[in-house]
């Protein structure tokens, strides 16, 4: 081989030399690049299992905790962490400590007599800051479960709106006097400085302005605010600014129970807008007596549902509902509730003490209310939603062949485990109408 040929070899073995280095080191980047991206896989997943296993912690210790005074209350969280209990009202003549050390791996039994607020700073591992926990000890309390069902009426606090929209004009143009201007779930107080008290005076108000321009005072979440309307004619002359409004509601659920005051609680949730889900503000209602005429089986994917006959006759009236909130409409009843109550009273059941397993709902699907035979299958201590503290499933074979399980109208029922009133139905599982949710009584007590 020549000289000429022997030089040609070898840079053409340098080239290949070269090109083999740069496919290892770009090999060697991408394995890099792989290793690096599946550290960061692991990693995520080690700390998003973290997080969940944070959360699930986080919600086995309620934000709140209620102590009866004078009783020894066991608590068995079984969690690795320490608590340290702190007085933060005035301690007078206090016989605890002004601090109580707790660990909570193991059962502990805490009695206290003040009616007073107390801390629990709460650590992981005992050195870690976790939660700090409300404690509140209470006097105890006993409730008539009442069971009953009853008919709802309800007043809004001015008129809801439940819709903003168009119509069309005289010549056929469309209009929207209120886009912009107001807004679903706004509450409309006041039209050019005049009370607002109905939706019928109100259309009539609009139509009597002759096109002025109106103002209406409005409450938007927790502001009042005054705004001005443009009404337009429509396509019959009459004129309009757009809107959808509604005045009232009308409903069937269940009493909860009667406190010794003649006090009452239903439903377990709020009276929510039918349109808009959203809470109604109610400024009056009243209850009444109701029976049950139908009852449709819940099936999978279909609620079930219990229709009431409600007459809105005074003889007929069973109290007054003076507030409407997440936990349930409350207010005050007559006689004729005590009339139809069976039961004796009951103390109530804090969370801590609700166990899973047997329990009962008492509720009416006939003539009389009657126990029926539930599984309480989970306790949320600290769940977001108040309505769904509580997780029951359906045991009764009575129950489930009249209902398929819980339906609509059923809301209320309260719900009682070894001898005490611990919480009250408030939703079914659309895919399983055996099981549903319950609130804690504590917190319907707490409105």
């Amino acid at each position: 081989m020549s000289d000429k040929e022997n030089m040609v070899m070898n840079e053409c073995d340098g080239r290949e030399i070269t090109v083999l280095l740069e496919h290892w080191k770009r090999r060697k980047k991408r394995m890099k690049i792989l290793r690096r991206s599946l550290i960061g896989l692991v990693f995520c997943a080690g700390l998003g299992l973290g997080v969940f296993e944070y959360y699930q912690l986080y919600n086995s210790l309620p934000s709140v905790l209620r102590i009866k005074s004078g009783e020894i209350q066991v608590l068995d969280f079984g969690l690795p962490m320490t608590g340290e209990i702190v007085a933060v009202s005035d301690p007078g003549q206090s016989n605890l400590p002004e601090e109580i050390k707790l660990d909570l791996s193991e059962k502990i039994e805490l009695q206290m007599w003040e009616s007073r607020d107390y801390l629990m700073d709460i650590k992981l591992f005992g050195y870690l800051p976790f939660k700090q926990v409300d404690i509140c000890v209470i006097g105890d309390m006993e409730l008539i479960p009442a069971g009953i069902p009853v008919g709802l009426y309800v007043e809004t606090n001015g008129l809801m709106v439940i819709s903003v929209g168009e119509f069309e004009g005289e010549q056929g143009i469309h209009y929207s006097p209120a886009k912009y201007i107001l807004k679903t779930g706004d509450y409309i107080l006041e039209c050019n400085g005049k009370a607002v008290t109905d939706k019928d005076t109100f259309i009539q108000d609009v139509e009597a302005c002759d096109g002025a321009e109106i103002d209406l005072k409005i409450q938007r979440k927790d502001t009042v605010q005054t705004v001005s309307v443009q009404p337009e004619k429509n396509s019959a002359g009459e004129y309009k600014i757009g809107v959808w409004i509604r005045d009232n509601a009308q409903g069937v659920g269940t009493l909860t129970y009667v406190d010794a005051e003649g006090r009452f609680g239903a439903l377990g949730h709020g009276v929510t807008d039918v349109d808009t889900s959203m809470l109604m503000e109610v400024e009056d209602g009243t209850l009444y007596r109701t029976e049950i005429v139908s009852i449709k089986k819940g099936k999978v994917g279909e609620p079930g549902e219990m229709t009431g006959m409600i007459i809105y006759n005074e003889d007929r009236i069973l109290g007054d509902i003076d507030y409407n909130g997440k936990e349930g409409i409350f207010g005050v009843c007559n006689e004729e509730v005590m009339k139809l109550c069976k039961e004796q009273p009951l103390p109530i059941g804090l969370k801590q003490e609700i166990k899973k397993g047997p329990a009962q709902i008492y509720c009416t699907l006939e003539e009389e209310p009657q126990y029926y035979s539930v599984e309480i299958t989970n306790i949320k201590m600290d769940h977001d939603n108040v309505n769904r503290g509580i997780e029951l499933q359906v045991t009764d074979l009575e129950l489930m062949e009249k209902t398929g399980g819980i339906v609509q109208g059923m809301s209320g029922s309260p719900i009682i485990q070894d001898g005490k009133i611990i919480g009250a139905v408030t939703h079914v599982l659309v895919n399983d109408p055996t099981k549903g949710y319950a609130i804690f009584i504590e917190n319907m007590l707490e409105h």
